[in-house]
């Protein structure tokens, strides 16, 4: 039987569960990949490096994972690629080999650097920026600045024999496919191979997303205490498998595996990475047992040349604080209350010569604030109201803390207040993106005392956009058929991420036949109005939608709608993680034949 390699996806964000590892090891991986590297997450560890040179990794990675887990990775001889280095990979590193040491144990571990460029920002700083085409921010407040490194360096740091390979930025979806590449010897121009690759490790990135968690279907999903971390069965033609360990919660099936490969995409068709522009809109989706998903059809094409760069930069201060106001008429009460809040600060600001909050927003959390005009629980006796004011001058900030819990006593009846710690002064962190050539950042590969450094060559070949051809839209609607509307939950299953000040939602048919529908339903205007509260702020709001006939899926794209995005925004859902469940309320007009 041909080879497989099995690769288990340990860690979806700084902050995921610690029992991944120690569950997929028990399972038998010949990999685990943990991803810790959100963008918001970069400028979080330039902050802690500021503070201390000797922090700016994933200390979840160090104190939990690696410590908890040194004898059984020692026993199965399980090798793992992670980011967690983030923009300290040496320290990082060195902590590991000190929890090593205590336990008597040691391991062969590879550094990959060179993704920083901080002391190199004169190179990039004559770009506008690539989504906004805003001008580059003053080089005094930057945080971070990093290049996404791709597969190569990982594969190259797994011949030198490395077991553990500690990665700075690099892209989420390469810590899998380096390993591919790495177990298969793919050549850099088997572009079919590696956009399957490339998708393997975006199916795995985000941990129990794919396998089962944030799934529609949530009733269907047993076990969430216990849920089981993906497993990918890798073969060289590139196909895999979707799995997770024997007796552990979760679901993996067809639905929830298509739901993360939508997750947080852009245009499906020319999804950019370092090594590969990859295709997925022909991806074909199989059921291959209990548990069991195969995974084919991604194709690709030859990359731009080019690496992105990540730059984050503090623009300003903001406080989010939180309010409880209980009772009839909860919901008027808390607004006023807020909007009266805000107007006396303000006017405090103004007698102390400092000018008003440039930025202000209130939402009130029970009332359905996120969902606009398609609230429905207004009459809630029971909300908590969240003011987040921004300024350039901490000194802002003062009375608003001094002011914030007085309305206990002096404004709505029914306030209850906020029994915690007083709302925090924190900068207001803005992600910035450019490219740059990739031969000109080279990869430095440190192992078992050597260096060695890996300069990129240019591809052979460059991607043209117009070479790909857009997927024709499958089926149509039959305009004389008797109608019936229904929500859109009852036609599809949708995921939605965020994508900087953007958020795509992903929704696949839960038949084929009612995709023309949902595609009739889903278009730019009547999205524009369903989401209007999103765009509202937005200088160029629009929506792009895309076509993935291979497993019956629409990928939508909305654009300028998220306030700034991650930690730059007022909002509460700035990563849009409950966008889809928005969309799902929306009424659609279908065929009564199709669903009586």
């Amino acid at each position: 039987m041909a080879k497989a390699v099995r690769i288990g996806g340990a860690c979806g964000f700084f902050g995921d569960s610690s029992i991944a590892p120690t569950q997929l090891l028990r399972a038998g991986c010949d990999y685990l990949i943990l991803d810790y590297l959100a963008e918001a997450t970069m400028s979080a560890l330039g902050m802690m490096k500021r503070h201390r040179d000797t922090l700016g990794y994933a200390t979840d990675f160090t104190e939990w994972v690696w410590k908890e887990n040194l004898q059984e990775l020692k026993r199965t001889g399980t090798r793992i690629v992670t980011n967690a280095g983030g923009v300290n990979p040496k320290a990082c590193a060195a902590r590991m080999e000190h929890f090593a040491r205590e336990a008597g144990l040691s391991f062969k571990i590879a550094i990959v650097e060179g993704d920083d460029l901080m002391d190199r920002l004169d190179e990039v700083s004559d770009q506008t920026e690539m989504f906004t085409n805003t001008p580059f921010p003053p080089k005094d407040k930057i945080i971070t600045a990093n290049t996404y490194f791709g597969a190569t360096p990982i594969a190259r740091a797994l011949a030198m024999g490395a077991d553990i390979v500690i990665t700075g930025r690099a892209v989420d979806s390469a810590l899998t496919l380096g390993i591919l590449c790495h177990e298969f010897g793919w050549r850099e121009d088997e572009y079919d191979k590696l956009s399957q690759g490339s998708l393997a490790g975006h199916v795995i990135e985000c941990g129990a997303q794919g396998s089962g968690a944030l799934f529609t279907d949530w009733e269907d999903v047993p076990d969430w205490a216990n849920i089981g971390y993906p497993i990918l069965e890798c073969h060289e033609d590139g196909s895999f498998i979707v799995t997770k360990p024997e007796k552990t919660g979760g679901l993996v099936s067809v639905p929830v595996v298509a739901e993360q490969i939508l997750y947080e995409v852009g245009d499906p068709q020319a999804y950019m990475l370092p090594d590969v522009v990859c295709d997925f809109t022909q991806v074909k989706l199989e059921a291959a047992g209990d548990q069991r998903v195969k995974v084919s059809g991604a194709t690709g094409y030859p990359p731009t040349g080019k690496y992105k760069v990540c730059v984050t930069w503090a623009d300003g201060y903001r406080v989010m604080a939180f309010f409880t106001v209980l009772g009839r008429d909860a919901a008027k009460k808390a607004q006023r209350q807020a909007e009266a809040m805000l107007s006396r600060v303000n006017t405090m600001l103004r007698d102390r010569n400092i000018g008003p909050f440039r930025a202000s927003r209130i939402e009130v959390l029970g009332a359905e604030s996120s969902y606009g005009a398609n609230a429905r629980a207004q009459n809630t006796r029971e909300v908590i109201y969240k003011l987040a004011v921004e300024h350039d001058d901490e000194a802002a900030f003062v009375p608003f803390q001094r002011e914030f819990d007085s309305p206990a006593t002096s404004m709505s009846v029914g306030s209850a207040g906020w029994f915690g710690s007083r709302a925090e002064v924190k900068p207001v962190m803005r992600v910035f993106s450019v490219t740059i050539e990739r031969e000109a950042v080279p990869a430095t590969i440190s192992f078992n005392g050597a260096v060695e450094q890996l300069i990129a060559t240019p591809p052979p070949a460059r991607y043209d956009p117009a070479k790909t051809v857009a997927p024709v839209p499958q089926g149509a609607i039959d305009p004389d058929a008797h109608m019936v509307e229904v929500p859109l939950i009852d036609l599809a299953w949708a995921r939605s991420g965020d994508k900087g000040d953007a958020f795509n939602i992903g929704v696949i048919a839960r038949k084929p036949e009612y995709l023309p529908w949902i595609r009739a339903a889903l278009n730019e205007e009547g999205l524009l109005s369903w989401f209007a509260h999103e765009f509202e702020g937005g200088a160029n709001p629009a929506v792009r939608r895309y076509e993935l006939p291979g497993f019956n899926a629409l990928n939508l794209h909305l654009l300028d709608a998220l306030g700034g995005g991650q930690f730059a925004s007022l909002r509460i859902d700035p990563l849009a993680k409950g966008k889809a469940q928005q969309l799902l309320d929306m009424p659609v007009k279908v065929d009564a034949r199709l669903v009586g």
